[in-house]
């Protein structure tokens, strides 16, 4: 599931001066996220973002390479390098934003989507899913949204492992090829406890 490809919507960023708790407050308040942009060009910049542009292009591929619009410095393209939310109400209070060499190969984790009902499951199996992403290696326009793996075809006993998954043309997996992804293991069953009849 191919999803390195830029954005269309530009991602209007807007200067940031200070860094003070109020100050943030009111911007979210304004619906708005303090972010910081980081590039080797430029360092770091302390900027904000608009709360439904973003939530929109994190609906839309949170690891999407997004055409952001940085002050002073023009349209650059950058992806999401981290999230802080809110404890409590889980809102995005502070984002990330890392811009990409287009010519450099990058590392990412991405998601594994694992899609259909296992016959094992079906059979009375229990489904265990160990993995849930694994990391990648790849030019920009190469990044993935997800690994889409079909387990419909699983039954009791079976196992995937990274090694199976389908390759992408320029996308190396750097995760442990023997490192399991998901498992139909046989429904464990209770045993009943026995009692010894007390001797004479």
């Amino acid at each position: 599931m191919p999803g390195g490809n830029l954005l269309s919507n530009l991602i209007e960023l807007s200067t940031r001066t200070h860094e003070q708790k109020s100050q943030n407050k009111n911007l979210r308040k304004e619906g708005k996220i303090p972010a910081i942009v980081y590039g080797k060009e430029f360092g770091s910049r302390s900027v904000s973002v608009g709360e439904k542009a973003l939530l929109l292009a994190i609906k839309e591929n949170g690891h999407a390479i997004l055409n952001a619009s940085i002050p002073e410095i023009g349209n650059k393209p950058v992806v999401i390098q981290n999230i802080q939310r809110d404890a409590l109400t889980n809102k995005i209070i502070h984002i990330d934003f890392h811009q990409l060499n287009m010519n450099a190969a990058m590392d990412s984790m991405v998601t594994i989507h694992f899609v259909g009902e296992p016959a094992g499951v079906k059979a009375g199996g229990s489904l265990q899913t160990e993995l849930y992403e694994i990391e990648t290696r790849c030019m920009p326009d190469k990044l993935l949204s997800a690994f889409e793996v079909d387990i419909s075809g699983m039954e009791i006993g079976d196992s995937l492992l990274v090694s199976d998954l389908q390759l992408h043309e320029g996308v190396e997996v750097l995760s442990e090829p023997t490192a399991v992804m998901i498992r139909v293991a046989p429904q464990v069953q209770a045993t009943e406890e026995t009692t010894e009849e007390p001797t004479a």
